[in-house]
């Protein structure tokens, strides 16, 4: 099973060392990662396998919207299913 994190905010050091930092401490696998800083925006999607996590999906989603606050991010955690669901015509 697979989960799309998607990442945006004010750019600075340490975001994406931060996300992986949560899942590689909940056995969350990062499988592909893309980035982008536009000016002062930072932007990131990152697709991760959820499949020998340690945690439950909405923990999960909890620690990485929890980290996004401190930082003043906006931290979207979704189920790939939900996202293939809401992008399927």
């Amino acid at each position: 099973m697979r989960a799309v994190i998607t990442v945006i905010g004010k750019d600075m050091v340490g975001i994406l060392a931060k996300v992986s930092t949560i899942c590689a401490e909940n056995g969350v696998n990062v499988v592909e990662v893309t980035q982008s800083v536009l000016q002062d925006l930072f932007a990131m999607i990152m697709m991760v396998d959820i499949s020998k996590s340690t945690v439950p999906f909405n923990e999960l989603s909890d620690k990485l919207t929890a980290i996004g606050s401190e930082m003043n991010l906006t931290v979207h955690v979704m189920h790939e299913d939900i996202f293939n669901s809401m992008h399927r015509i």
